[in-house]
C-alpha cells in the first residue's frame, strides 16, 4: 500500500517496498527554549534554519509543530508553514491538535500534506477527518481513544480499526491513513516496547496500512539512549513501520542499515551514501 504526500515540487512515497521515510521532528518548541522564544517573538529565521539543516540531514518530510502556551496557533502555524515552504521543497507534516490551526495551514499549503494527527476520540474524529476529506490530505491516526491509551495490543488494534472505518465511511481511502502505534519509555515500563512492536505487527497484518512511530520516545530517561533507539528502530522497521518521526541526523545511520538488511537498498547505495556523508570533514 502506498501513501503519497507532496510539496509543490516533490513527492514522497511511503510503502513497504520502499526505503523507510524520515519525518524530521525538530521544528517543535517542546524542550527548545530558543525556538520557543523565537516563535513567541514572531521570529521565523530559526525555523528556516532548522528546516534547511534537517533537509541536509536527509529528512524526507518535515513535521511542523508550533503548539506553545501564549501563542495563537491558528495565526502562527500557517506563517511557519509558509516560511518553511519558502526555504525547502520537501513535503510537510502539519502537527497540531487544533482544528482551526490545521484549517488555516491547509489553506496556504501547496501540495498534499500529512496531518498529525487524528485519534480514536470522538471529538478528534469529528473535527479532523472532515479536514482530511476536504483537502485530500494523508493523516496519522494515533491509537488512543476517549478511555486513553491502552496498554495492550488488542485494544490499540481495535482503535486503529475504528479510525480506518470512520475514515472509510467519509470516503477517505485507506492508503491515506498512517497508524501510529505509540511508543513509550521502556525505562518506565519494560513491557512498553514489546506492546508497541506487537501492535505494529497486528495492525500491519489486519489493516495493511503504513505505520509510523516517534522513534526516540522508547529511550526517554535512560542512559546511552542511542543504543536503545538503534535496537528499537531496527525491530520496528522489521515489524512493519514505514516512516519514522525522528531527528533525521541521529537516526539515519541505523535506518539505512535496517533498510539494507531488509533488502530495501539495492547495491547498498543509500547506506554507502550515508556513510560517505558522515565521513566528510566537519560531520
Amino acid at each position: 500500500m502506498e501513501t503519497r504526500v507532496s510539496s509543490a515540487t516533490r513527492e514522497v512515497v511511503i510503502a513497504d517496498d520502499q526505503p523507510t521515510v524520515l519525518i524530521g521532528e525538530r521544528i517543535n518548541p517542546a524542550g527548545k527554549k530558543k525556538l520557543s522564544a523565537a516563535l513567541k517573538a514572531g521570529n521565523l529565521e530559526i525555523v528556516s534554519r532548522e528546516a534547511r539543516t534537517q533537509v541536509q540531514a536527509r529528512a524526507d518530510i518535515l513535521d511542523i509543530n508550533v503548539s506553545l502556551f501564549g501563542v495563537d496557533e491558528a495565526s502562527l502555524l500557517p506563517r511557519v508553514v509558509q516560511a518553511v515552504m519558502d526555504t525547502v521543497d520537501v513535503p510537510l507534516c502539519l502537527d497540531s491538535a487544533n482544528p482551526q490551526a490545521l484549517a488555516a495551514a491547509l489553506k496556504v499549503y501547496k501540495g498534499k500534506p500529512l496531518i498529525n494527527s487524528v485519534t480514536g476520540e470522538e471529538h478528534s474524529l469529528e473535527k479532523v477527518l472532515p479536514l482530511v476529506k476536504e483537502y485530500g490530505t494523508a493523516v496519522i491516526g494515533l491509537v488512543q481513544d476517549d478511555e486513553g491509551i491502552p496498554n495492550n495490543p488488542e485494544q490499540r488494534l481495535a482503535i486503529a480499526h475504528k479510525i480506518v472505518d470512520r475514515a472509510r465511511a467519509m470516503g477517505i481511502p485507506r492508503h491515506d491513513i498512517i497508524i501510529d502505534c505509540l511508543a513509550f519509555s521502556v525505562g518506565a515500563d519494560t513491557s512498553s516496547g514489546l506492546v508497541t512492536i506487537d501492535t505494529v505487527r497486528r495492525v500491519k497484518a489486519e489493516l495493511g496500512v503504513n505505520l509510523t512511530l516517534g522513534a526516540s520516545n522508547v529511550s526517554f530517561g535512560l542512559p546511552d539512549r542511542t543504543l536503545v533507539n538503534s535496537a528499537f528502530v531496527a525491530m520496528a522497521i522489521a515489524a512493519g513501520v514505514t516512516c519514522l518521526i525522528a531527528d533525521a541526523a541521529r537516526v539515519r545511520p541505523m535506518v539505512r542499515a535496517a533498510d539494507l538488511v531488509l533488502g530495501r537498498d539495492k547495491y547498498a547505495r543509500r547506506y554507502i551514501e550515508a556513510y560517505r556523508q558522515r565521513r566528510k570533514p566537519g560531520k
